[in-house]
Order: structure tokens, then sequence, then C-alpha cells
């Protein structure tokens, strides 16, 4: 699954309790009829992947959807999700910039065209 939009937070990273476990939040806010803000955690050596950006640029996230229940003091039973990234990279105005041929590419293209311009084809 994927979350695309605009970077509108990058939060620092925090850690939390005393085992060392580590968060990084970001939220983006999606191009549609009705903009959502989403909030994407990153964990772990995962926040560093936030380095880098910055509040403003398109990106596209992969993410996770992750459930989990608590059961609180008063013995009631509460479920919470949490989005979770995993990956994140610059969108360049919704072209994926590793298709995008190489001059080469259009060498051979431009070739092929004058090949088939110069072919005297009966029809």
């Amino acid at each position: 699954m994927e979350v695309v939009g605009k970077i509108k937070m990058i939060d620092a990273t925090k850690e939390v309790g005393t085992s060392g476990f580590k968060k990084r939040d970001v939220v983006v806010t999606t191009d549609e009829k009705y903009p959502q803000d989403i909030l994407v955690q990153f964990v772990q050596d995962g926040c560093d992947l936030l380095n880098g950006f910055k509040v403003g640029e398109s990106v596209t996230i992969g993410i996770n959807l992750k459930g989990r229940e608590w059961m609180s003091p008063k013995a009631e039973l509460v479920y919470f999700n949490t989005i979770q990234g995993w990956n994140i990279k610059k969108d360049t105005n919704g072209i994926d910039a590793t298709k995008v041929p190489n001059a080469s590419e259009f060498e051979l293209a431009g070739n092929a065209i004058a090949m088939i311009e110069d072919d005297n084809l009966p029809f």
C-alpha cells in the first residue's frame, strides 16, 4: 500500500521507553477532492529514511497497517491502529524518474523512425 501527497510536517526522531525504541512521524497531505492529513510513523532504522526530505515535497510512502489491542486498567479492551512507513521516495510531478529514457534510448528511437521513413514500403 502507498500514501501519496505533500509533506506537511516531519518530526524529530524520538526515543520511547527504556528499550531504545525509536520513532519518527511524518504527516502527508493527500491530493484529492477532500485532502487528508495522514500521519505515517517510521521506526528504528527507518527513521533515517526521512533525512533529506523537506516540508512541501511530493512523496510516495510505502506503508503497512499495524493493529494491536490493549487492556485498560478498567478492564476495557481498546484497539489501536498505526500506519507504519517502510519506504519513501520523492515524486517528480507524477513521473517516475527511474523510467525516463536516457539520451542513447532517444537516439535509438530516432534511428528507428528514420529507417521507417526511408523504407520504400508498397503501402
